[in-house]
């Protein structure tokens, strides 16, 4: 560690308290783990400070809350932990402890420990890495494992064997792949290989936490690091087989399809690079799950795929499911987007109607600017003349539905006429005709039969009654 580094890092009076604070109480005080670590890297500073007491974190955190003017204490008894909030700053305290494991559960058995005992217990050396703040170690880097030297290397190792530190806590596993896809780290080849040999442990960990990792590498710059990470660990098979199918190549009578598996690694690098947004990244990772359910060969024509769009949408159904994934609007996006992915390109035919644009912005609401960025991310071919072609394309699409908007007004639009109106024009209770009504009027506007508005409707509604054998009442 540099040494103006150390010195910044330990010239912080929440650290000077807290080492003071324990000096009184007879105890010894460590900050350790990932704050460490960050700010050895000089990445963001994170908001957590993890506390390791040699004694109780509670009785700790309690007096340093005391001698910071009587902050809050949040105590947490059932894991011996407590936490004080300093500014931006979440303090978690928590006595060193030592853990042991039974073969079905990662919850560990607890007991007191020393501050070895407490590193031994880390995931990763680089996460084990503890500076003293006491008065005869202020300042003090202990390293047991080389840490220090893992980070200048950028390796993800084990502090123990990795056999037993992944069969322990499989969740670690998953945590090794999300610090190399972060950090851009690489995985000591021994690590791997145990990862790769405890893939089946992952069955005993929720599926939550999987999906809390999981959201954790897909919100990275470059998501594709951790998904052929857990493709090739055999992770990925444990909770997301539907991806695992998307790999490999058929061929017959000479004729090949890509590899969609690397294919659609490359689409969610590309969604990435435009968006934030990590709900738009998985419609990215899942738009072509349907692609091996409907795989055909047809002979003269070659490989097809139809509906596989529609059948990928109702997978996505069931791998929110049973990641535990939030079956709401959540859900209805990612659906939409997959299930529109090829909508915007059939607009990029010139024989294409103002009706086909209509409905794109009709079907697509506020999402359509979300969907052209998959539409255009979905371009992986390394043909440079094509690629830019593709992309002309889509400026084209983009340009067209502009101008159908303005002039139509059809995105996210309400029929100008609603039920209520239609029930009272015609006396009819809720039912069939009504809805078959209303649906009338928005179908006559999305095909360019009637301008949307108010006047243009009624005259449309009072025809398509008629044809009913319907008539308005007289008033």
């Amino acid at each position: 560690m540099k040494t103006e580094v150390l010195k910044a890092f330990v010239e912080r009076e929440i650290f000077k308290t807290i080492g003071k604070t324990a000096d009184a109480l007879d105890m010894e005080a460590y900050v350790i783990g990932g704050f460490v670590r960050d700010k050895i890297l000089q990445r963001k500073e994170p908001k957590d400070l993890d506390i390791v007491a040699i004694g109780s974190g509670i009785d700790l955190a309690r007096a340093v809350a005391h001698a910071l003017g009587g902050k809050k204490v949040t105590v947490f008894k059932n894991f011996g932990t407590a936490q004080v909030k300093v500014d931006a700053h979440e303090l978690e305290f928590v006595g060193a402890r030592k853990e042991s494991y039974r073969h079905n559960s990662r919850k560990p058995l607890v007991e007191s420990g020393t501050l070895q005992d407490d590193q031994n217990r880390r995931d990763f050396t680089i996460n084990a890495l503890a500076i003293g703040l006491n008065t005869h170690n202020y300042g003090q880097l202990l390293d047991p494992f080389n840490g220090l030297e893992d980070l200048k290397k950028g390796v993800i190792r084990t502090p123990l064997d990795p056999l037993l530190t992944y069969s322990d806590d499989p969740l670690r596993m998953m945590r090794a792949v999300r610090f190399a896809t972060q950090l851009r780290f690489e995985i000591e080849e021994k690590s791997f290989a145990a990862i790769a040999q405890n893939a089946h442990r992952l069955e005993i960990i929720s599926r939550e936490r999987i999906a809390e990792e999981l959201h954790k590498i897909m919100a990275a710059p470059t998501p594709s690091i951790g998904l052929e990470l857990l493709f090739r660990s055999k992770l990925l098979h444990q909770f997301l087989p539907e991806i695992v199918a998307l790999q490999g190549v058929d061929e017959v009578e000479g004729q090949l399809h890509k590899d969609n598996f690397h294919h659609t690694l490359e689409v969610v690098d590309n969604v990435a690079r435009t968006s934030d947004n990590l709900w738009l990244r998985y419609a990215a990772l899942f738009h072509d799950i349907g692609k091996p359910v409907t795989k055909r060969f047809v002979k003269g024509t070659g490989w097809t795929f139809h509906n596989h769009e529609f059948v990928g949408g109702k997978m996505v159904f069931k791998i929110f499911k049973r990641l535990k994934l939030p079956l709401g609007d959540k859900l209805k996006y990612v659906q939409k987007i997959v299930q529109m992915s090829s909508r915007p390109i059939a607009i990029t035919n010139e024989a294409s109607t103002d009706s086909a644009a209509r409905r794109l912005l009709f079907d697509a609401g506020d999402d359509l600017e979300d969907l052209m960025k998959l539409c255009e991310a979905d371009i992986t071919t390394k043909n440079e003349r094509k690629k830019k072609r593709f992309l002309r394309n889509f400026e084209k699409v983009r340009a067209r539905l502009k101008e159908v908007e303005e002039k139509d007004q059809v995105r996210n639009f309400q029929p100008p006429i609603d039920g209520g109106e239609i029930m009272e024009l015609f006396a009819l209770p809720p039912g069939r005709e009504v809805g078959m009504l209303k649906n009338a009027i928005k179908e006559g506007i999305l095909e360019g039969e009637i301008p949307n508005d108010y006047k243009s409707a009624k005259r449309f509604l009072i025809e398509k009654a008629r044809e009913m054998g319907l008539n308005p009442v007289k008033r």
